[in-house]
């Protein structure tokens, strides 16, 4: 019988796995992700240093950095709300050469 701290250890493992195999269909060189418990936001960048020199405010809670063309980071604000990313873009073309 597997002690609690072994299945919470085991579904830690699992979860990193699953983000892991989800980072890398990010098909960036660099990925950097960082959560702000407090504040609950997280911050995900793509190029160190970022130097974004746009910021588009995608949705209320959603920031993508760019630099020219290239996407450098993305800020998700009231990251913990958010059970799933389906839908919760519904203006990406509009973006595309912002």
């Amino acid at each position: 019988m597997e002690t609690a701290l072994a299945q919470e250890t085991n579904n830690f493992i699992t979860n990193c796995l699953i983000m892991a195999d989800d980072v890398m269909k990010l098909q960036t060189h660099k990925t950097c992700i960082d959560y702000d418990i407090e504040a609950d936001v997280l911050y995900m960048i793509f190029r160190k240093p970022q130097r974004a020199n746009n910021t588009i405010e995608i949705n209320e809670d959603i920031l993508l950095r760019k630099d020219g063309n290239e996407i450098v980071g993305i800020t998700i604000m009231n990251a913990s709300a958010r059970k799933s990313a389906v839908g919760a873009i519904s203006t990406v073309g509009a973006i595309s050469e912002a």
